[in-house]
C-alpha cells in the first residue's frame, strides 16, 4: 500500500462544549448565552422538527471513532489522525453556533468572538495539520464583516456560513445585503463552507416517514443541496464576484454531475434565460465550487471527468458513523485504484492545499 505524499481530510468534526466557550466569555453575558441556547435547542430539537431528531440519532450510533477522546481533545486528535494515515484535517464544529449566536442578547459579538477563540485554542496544538472552520453569523452584515478580518488577522484559513440563510431569517445569499461580506471575504481568500445543513423544508416528509431512525427522510436531504448550490450558480453572486471560494461538504457526488447537466440545458436547448450571469452555470461550478466526499465509487470512477477531478475534495468525516476511521488508507486504495496518480494527487490533497492554502 502507498501512502500519497500527503492526505488531507477535507472535512471532519470537532466537539467544543458551551463551557468551554464561555471561559473566553465575560461571566457577565453567561446568563444570555445560556438563554440563548436553550432556546434555540427546543425550537430545533422541538416543536415536531423530526428531521433535527433523526441527525442527532444519527450522530448518536455506535462507531469505532465516536466517543473517543479525539473527538474533543487535540493531542488526542493528532494521534487518531496518525493512526489513520492522515496529516490534515479541516474541522467543523458539532455546534452550529451561528443558529444561536445571534441571539445573545447584547453580547452577540462577544458570544461569536468567544466561540471562534475556543476553536482557535483546539487549532493552536498544530495550527499546521488541524484547520478549524471559523463560523460567521449573517444576521449582522457589518458585525459579520469585522469577524472576517479578525479570522483573517489571526490566521484563520476557512470560514462556515449556513447552507440555507432561511434558517436564520435571513434573505438568500444573492440578495446584495450581503455583498459588504463576499467583498472581503473574496479579499481575504478565505473558502466560504457550506456543511450540509437540515433543511427543515423536508420535515413534513419526516413527520411521514414510518422507517426506524427515518431512513427514508435521511437520503433526501444532500440532494436538497441543490436548492443552495442554485442560488450561488444562477443567480449572479459568482458574476460580480468571481474569486470566492465555495465548498459544499457532504452534499453527496453523483447528483451534482445531473444537475451541472441539466441547468446547462435549461440554457442551450430549453430557452432558460438567467439574466445575470454571463456563462453557462457549470462554467461558475467549475471555477468557484468545490465537493467533499468521503467513498462514492461510482461518482468516482464514472462521473469525476464530468464533477472535475480539480472540484472534488476527499475526507473522514471522523467520527460520524459514516467515517473511514481507521481504515483510510484501505479505503482510499480500493477507491482510487483505477485513477490516475495526478487524479489521485489532486482530490487526496492538491485541492485542498489550494482552495485552504496549506
Amino acid at each position: 500500500m502507498t501512502k500519497p505524499q500527503a492526505i488531507i481530510s477535507a472535512d471532519s468534526h470537532v466537539t467544543v462544549k458551551h463551557d468551554q466557550v464561555k471561559a473566553n466569555l465575560a461571566r457577565k453575558h453567561h446568563a444570555d448565552y445560556d438563554a440563548a441556547v436553550d432556546d434555540f435547542s427546543k425550537w430545533f430539537l422541538g416543536g415536531g422538527k423530526s428531521v433535527a431528531r433523526a441527525n442527532q440519532a444519527g450522530l448518536d450510533t455506535y462507531n469505532r471513532a465516536v466517543g473517543r477522546p479525539g473527538n474533543h481533545d487535540p493531542k488526542a486528535r493528532l494521534l487518531d489522525m496518525d493512526l489513520d494515515g492522515v496529516d490534515t484535517e479541516v474541522l467543523y464544529c458539532e455546534l452550529s453556533a451561528y443558529r444561536y449566536l445571534y441571539m445573545v442578547k447584547d453580547a452577540a459579538t462577544e458570544a461569536t468572538r468567544a466561540f471562534n477563540n475556543t476553536l482557535q485554542q483546539f487549532a493552536a496544538e498544530d495550527p499546521a495539520r488541524l484547520i478549524v472552520n471559523y463560523q460567521i453569523p449573517i444576521n449582522d452584515i457589518p458585525t459579520a464583516v469585522a469577524e472576517v478580518e479578525r479570522v483573517a488577522a489571526l490566521g484563520g484559513k476557512s470560514l462556515q456560513l449556513p447552507v440555507f440563510p432561511g434558517e436564520v431569517g435571513m434573505p438568500d445569499y444573492f440578495n446584495t445585503v450581503y455583498d459588504p461580506l463576499w467583498s472581503v471575504v473574496q479579499e481575504t481568500g478565505l473558502p466560504i463552507c457550506f456543511h450540509i445543513g437540515l433543511n427543515l423544508a423536508v420535515d413534513n416528509l419526516a413527520k411521514r416517514d414510518p422507517t426506524p431512525r427515518l431512513g427514508l427522510t435521511v437520503p433526501c436531504i444532500p440532494p436538497m443541496t441543490t436548492e443552495a448550490l442554485g442560488m450561488w450558480l444562477l443567480t449572479g453572486v459568482l458574476e460580480r464576484f468571481p474569486d470566492l471560494k465555495l465548498v459544499f461538504v457532504e452534499p453527496g457526488l453523483t447528483w451534482v454531475a445531473w444537475y451541472l447537466f441539466f441547468v446547462d440545458d435549461m440554457v442551450e436547448w430549453q430557452g432558460y434565460e438567467f439574466p445575470e450571469i454571463k456563462e453557462l452555470p457549470s462554467f461558475y461550478y467549475h471555477r468557484n465550487v468545490n465537493l467533499t466526499f468521503i467513498k462514492e465509487p461510482d461518482a468516482i470512477d464514472h462521473l469525476r471527468h464530468r464533477l472535475g477531478t480539480r472540484n472534488l475534495l476527499w475526507s473522514t468525516d471522523y467520527p460520524h458513523p459514516v467515517t473511514s476511521w481507521p481504515q483510510s488508507q484501505a479505503i482510499i486504495e480500493k477507491q482510487f485504484r483505477d485513477v490516475s496518480p495526478a487524479d489521485r494527487e489532486l482530490m487526496l490533497s492538491g485541492n485542498a492545499k489550494r482552495v485552504w492554502k496549506i
